[in-house]
């Protein structure tokens, strides 16, 4: 019987990992405002990253994606004070080019909750089933309207700010959240009880 390798199993990891050593630190140490970057504005990022996806896993991965194109482009952005709209940026088109890619619509499902009957107003599980529905309704627009509201209403941008992220113009964000709007009003779920 002959004893295990002692070296590395994979010729290819060695050889990548004795590369690194003679050339020097990991890629982020090369940059460090990146790394203190991620760490000031991972959360609000992740955030933005959560509004465009069905569930949390998916935002990790879409804002992992975003911040690896960032991080390649690092050094040709020339203004770092703009660099939340760099990465709102990247997540829009890398959350586009997966919707091209799957061509199916995606719903969120929850017919199981309860409905809210006879609560206080200002009761927290009343505020979270409101919030849960709202949430449902948004994943039921399409994709443009979508993101328009998110970075509208849950990011705070203005029309302006909006339109420059998305690349279309004002009138475009005003007209697609006026008929957004139309939408949530008229779902089902977010109708007072009668």
């Amino acid at each position: 019987m002959t004893p295990p390798p002692s070296g590395p199993v994979c010729a290819g990891a060695s050889t990548a990992a004795g590369r690194r050593a003679a050339t020097g630190p990991a890629p982020f140490a090369a940059y460090p405002s990146f790394t203190s970057y991620v760490r000031a504005r991972g959360p609000v990022l992740l955030r933005t990253a959560r509004s465009l996806t069905a569930n949390h896993s998916d935002a990790e991965d879409l804002l992992q994606t975003a911040l690896a194109k960032t991080f390649m482009a690092w050094e040709r952005i020339e203004d770092h004070r703009a660099l939340d709209g760099y990465v709102r940026r990247a997540l829009l088109n890398t959350r586009t080019s997966q919707w091209r890619k799957r061509k199916v619509d995606e719903y969120a499902c929850g017919d199981d909750l309860p409905e809210p009957a006879g609560l206080p107003e200002g009761d927290p599980a009343e505020r979270q089933v409101l919030h849960d529905a709202m949430w449902r309704a948004v994943m039921k627009l399409p994709d443009r309207q979508r993101a328009m509201v998110v970075l509208r209403y849950y990011e705070d941008l203005s029309e302006a700010q909006t339109a420059e992220v998305l690349g279309v113009s004002v009138g475009t964000v005003k007209s697609a959240v006026s008929r957004a709007l139309g939408k949530l009003r008229e779902d089902p779920e977010l109708s007072p009880v009668r």
